[in-house]
């Protein structure tokens, strides 16, 4: 009896209980004047709507979107350089390896965008098809396009022991300057970064130094490179963006961290342009760089200019 009294008196608190939190709700709705919930129907809603005002806005907010978008980082570099006080500064576009399957791209992009370009070339590779001999041929006709020396073994890709000693390498590189007739005796040196030109003189590698040595004594500039647009294994394709390398190039000449101040080397290879998406983000750089008022492209031959 008393347990079932107990229980009595429990179900009536949770109804006090729930009568109370109900009374406090409407309370709360009534003191903050809120809106009782409804349905609306959507469909009747957009048929309010004027349908060619929503559509024109669409577009317009597609548009926005994109021009967004397409707004590159060095867009906004090349505003602040426009300030600059240095004028001209001038930008080396140099190719390795070639001829290869990609150079007769960089041959035609030079062209279309009437732009001074530089190619180090092997003459192992102008030996191994007609096709590339070709493409070797393009490149000595164009005039856009200076032609240096790379050797005629690119080392064999075995560069310690190329540069060991250092005759045979400097006969390796006259010989490739005898079979493809170049003009300038300019070289790079495979597989290093030396410059040795006017009693100036940056080595990245000590195996290497000797050949430069003998280069110079014999009339010859090694060149070398202040960026890279590397290629990526095995893929071919370049690495880096087109900003990336815009922003590189910028910030060389606006810190004075070339070889030469005002003068910036981008080192390339001719077998990264062989497909259209590469050939397409070269073009792009080349556009870039030319909406820069202060930019020439140049030739080694030059190297380097002075304003």
């Amino acid at each position: 009896m008393k347990k079932a009294l107990n229980l009595g008196l429990f179900l009536g608190l949770i109804s006090v209980t729930s009568f109370v939190l109900q009374s406090c709700n409407e309370d709360g709705n009534k003191k903050t004047g809120a809106a009782p919930v409804s349905t609306v129907d959507s469909t009747k809603a957009i048929d309010d709507i004027d349908k060619d005002t929503v559509v024109e806005n669409m577009k317009k907010d597609s548009i926005a979107t994109k021009e967004k978008k397409s707004i590159l980082h060095h867009e906004v570099d090349t505003a602040k350089l426009l300030t600059d006080s240095v004028s001209p500064r001038y930008i080396y576009l140099t190719f390795d390896d070639g001829p290869l399957n990609g150079s007769q791209f960089i041959d035609s992009i030079a062209t279309a965008k009437n732009i001074k370009i530089n190619v180090f070339l092997i003459g192992k590779h102008d030996r191994m098809s007609k096709g590339l001999h070709k493409y070797y041929e393009r490149y000595m006709d164009n005039p856009l396009v200076d032609c240096y020396n790379h050797s005629f073994n690119h080392a064999n890709n075995k560069f310690t022991y190329f540069y060991s000693n250092a005759e045979s390498a400097y006969e390796d590189f006259d010989k490739n300057e005898k079979d493809l007739n170049l003009k300038h005796k300019i070289v790079r040196l495979p597989g290093r970064n030396i410059w040795y030109f006017a009693d100036r003189k940056r080595i990245d590698m000590q195996s290497g130094s000797s050949t430069a040595d003998l280069l110079y004594q014999n009339g010859y500039r090694s060149m070398g490179w202040d960026c890279e647009w590397k290629k990526g294994k095995p893929s071919g394709m370049p690495v880096e963006s087109v900003s990336f390398i815009y922003r590189q190039i910028n910030n060389r000449l606006r810190n004075g961290t070339s070889f030469s101040k005002n003068n910036v080397v981008l080192l390339m290879h001719d077998d990264m342009f062989q497909t259209r998406k590469a050939q397409k983000m070269l073009s792009d750089l080349i556009d870039s760089l030319k909406l820069h008022p202060n930019y020439e492209f140049a030739h080694m031959r030059d190297y380097p200019k002075q304003k």
